[in-house]
């Protein structure tokens, strides 16, 4: 019988290492986190109940709750952008070229 192994990893990079998937991924997912992090710090500022965000972004409570407590699983960015432009927020992107692995 296999053991299960913990993974503990601080950054997208490294969870995506552990996992063994690619850069793409761990972009994704730094993308993403950075997103949730600051949905939850503007939802924290904003003081508005989880359902009047949700109703504003047009999605549900449980569902934006799940987020605030981390649970980003089939959460796209594309929600999380909406979430964050319904409590007044706007995204703006930045692209900047990566330096090739030596």
């Amino acid at each position: 019988m296999k053991k299960n192994s913990l993974i503990v990893a601080e950054t997208p990079e490294e969870l995506a290492g552990a996992l063994g998937l690619g850069d793409a991924e761990a972009q994704e997912w730094r993308v993403q986190h950075a997103l949730f992090e600051r949905f939850a710090k503007a939802v924290d500022e904003s003081g508005l109940p989880h359902a009047e965000i949700a109703r504003r972004a047009g999605s549900s409570r449980p569902r934006v709750t799940a987020i605030l407590n981390g649970n980003l699983d089939n959460v796209s960015t594309d929600l999380l952008v909406r979430l964050l432009g319904a409590i007044g927020y706007r995204v703006e992107v930045s692209v900047s070229r990566m330096e090739p692995a030596a």
